[in-house]
């Protein structure tokens, strides 16, 4: 959805991550547009009520279910995390291919084709398609308990089921209120552990990483491959969420069935994490040329430009036809070198209506035709179709190996901090990831990759709206280059996870699901004896005396 939003409202890549910039608000004033008001308004819901399905429902389900069951249902509930974009990402696709004015416009009088950077698809559909699904997905919400009720208390016969489970409640009544009440203790003892505090600062330039990889990914595939943007959200949607779903479920699988404690879970997604982070390195090296452009990657006799000058716009070939520089209404000629304007190729006359229209005697087309040239830019080749068919293949492999060492990453972290600090050290990681990675992450990569524009489109009220074309090699070095280098120091705070975890004692070290059971039956003989030490009501001797 990135580059529709982008080109829907003419925003450089860096102000689509923080959906408005400073410097646009004049010129959103004078087109009137305040379509970016409805954007961030629903980014804000989205996020409240994603809150309630991650952060807290994880904690919620890491109460509900055995120990040992608990990493094959977190997987599901991440796979069902992924399962979402999925369909996103597909709906996406369908729907770039319509036009977003689908009512005002008549397409058959469009002179672009969903191939064209300045196409904009009706990305707007599948927002409202998703909003009707989240509205019955959440129906099922309100029947659930308060409380849950804990995996493996059964009834044994002897009518003290309903006991044990009313004791289960009281128990986890008290540990929430106990998160209210003593807030700065808890606090206090998450910045004190050095599993969790690592782990969260390793968090963040990894989801940093992930964010910028995969939010900028069809431009990449779009920009890098020549793919169109519907077809390179089809392809993330197909290559890359699969795996994920994929990877998750075998990951719970693995820990459930080897019964993996915490302190192999370590190693396992630290070797698991790093094998992919080299692997991944592979893709920097599938790469295509870019665009041949006459005047900014290309000069008008062929040539490689390594950058754009704007007086090399012009040639001999079309000085006297008072072309604008500014234009961008790319034509293909028949030597294979596109011209950002019929104009500035030197074309006499034109033939056809619409994205059927070919321009006829064009100057600075040099070849053995007829001098012509058509609409849009032209195709890339068969070589760089093949590297694209290499690079999905690793994001493939890539994206299942990252699932398969994020449930035993994510375990760790369920698994370092006590059962009263869960629901609170889990939301903290995720508003400190989200906060200090994921919304910054999309701001400076943005604007590093807008570092590498050739060619900027211009709105109506002059300011600079969408990129048309980019160097592709240096938008490569800084979209592979930066995560690779973020996620490279991380693996500094992740050995040294590893290292700790052989000395620091896990709650699953003395805590298991057996001895939670004995607990249980222990309660009513707790129940008849008085604990001074537990005790806060006894104050002095002589209340311990009525007591007694």
């Amino acid at each position: 959805m990135i580059p529709q939003i982008e080109r829907q409202f003419g925003l450089p890549t860096s102000a689509v991550g923080i959906v408005i910039a400073g410097y646009h608000m004049e010129c959103m004033k004078e087109i009137k547009s305040l379509m970016w008001i409805y954007v961030l308004l629903g980014n804000f819901i989205l996020g409240s009520g994603e809150t309630c399905v991650m952060p807290l429902g994880i904690s919620y389900l890491e109460d509900a279910v055995k120990s040992e069951n608990s990493p094959l249902y977190i997987g599901l509930l991440r796979t069902g995390v992924a399962i979402g974009p999925l369909i996103g990402l597909n709906l996406g696709s369908v729907f770039a291919n319509v036009y977003v004015d689908i009512d005002s416009v008549n397409t058959d009088d469009l002179t672009i084709t969903p191939k064209d950077t300045r196409w904009v698809g009706a990305w707007w559909i599948g927002l409202l398609i998703c909003a009707g699904v989240n509205i019955l997905t959440s129906i099922p919400f309100f029947f659930f308990p308060k409380t849950p009720p804990k995996e493996g208390l059964q009834d044994n016969g002897d009518g003290t089921e309903n006991t044990k489970e009313e004791k289960h409640r009281e128990k986890a009544k008290e540990e929430n209120l106990g998160i209210t009440k003593d807030f700065l203790p808890l606090m206090k003892s998450l910045f004190c552990n050095p599993i969790y505090m690592l782990f969260l600062l390793l968090s963040m330039p990894q989801f940093s990483a992930f964010l910028g990889l995969f939010i900028f990914l069809p431009k990449y595939l779009e920009q890098h491959y020549g793919r169109a943007s519907a077809d390179a959200i089809f392809l993330v949607g197909l290559f890359m969420l699969p795996p994920i779903c994929l990877g998750n479920i075998i990951g719970g699988l693995i820990m459930k069935k080897f019964k993996i404690t915490v302190k192999k879970a370590v190693c396992m997604a630290f070797w698991l994490s790093l094998s992919e982070y080299l692997l991944s390195l592979f893709k920097y090296m599938m790469t295509c040329d870019n665009f041949p452009v006459a005047g900014l990657t290309t000069s008008y006799e062929g040539l490689q430009h390594p950058l754009y000058v704007e007086n090399e716009v012009l040639a001999d070939c079309n000085t006297r036809c008072s072309c604008l520089t500014k234009t961008w209404d790319p034509v293909c000629g028949d030597n294979a070198i596109a011209y950002m304007s019929a104009c500035l190729a030197g074309c006499e006359k034109s033939v056809g209506t619409g994205i059927n229209m070919v321009f006829q005697n064009c100057r600075c087309i040099q070849s053995s035709g007829n001098s012509s040239a058509v609409l849009g830019l032209c195709n890339k080749g068969p070589n760089c179709d093949n590297m694209l068919k290499y690079f999905i293949i690793l994001l493939a492999i890539d994206s299942f190996i990252f699932s398969v060492s994020s449930i035993p990453g994510y375990m760790v972290l369920l698994r370092c901090i006590k059962s009263e600090e869960k629901s609170l050290g889990v939301g903290l990681h995720t508003f400190c990831t989200r906060t200090f990675a994921g919304i910054p992450a999309t701001i400076y990569i943005g604007a590093l990759l807008d570092s590498t524009c050739l060619f900027w489109g211009t709105q109506k009220c002059g300011e600079k709206a969408s990129c048309r074309i980019y160097d592709i090699n240096s938008f490569r070095r800084i979209y592979f280059g930066l995560p690779a280098a973020l996620r490279g120091s991380s693996y500094i705070l992740a050995f040294i996870i590893v290292r700790i975890a052989r000395k620091f004692q896990f709650p699953e070290d003395t805590d298991s699901s057996e001895t939670e059971l004995a607990e249980m039956k222990l309660i009513e003989k707790e129940d008849d004896c008085t604990d001074v030490h537990r005790s806060p009501k006894v104050q002095n001797d002589g209340e311990l005396e009525t007591m007694l």
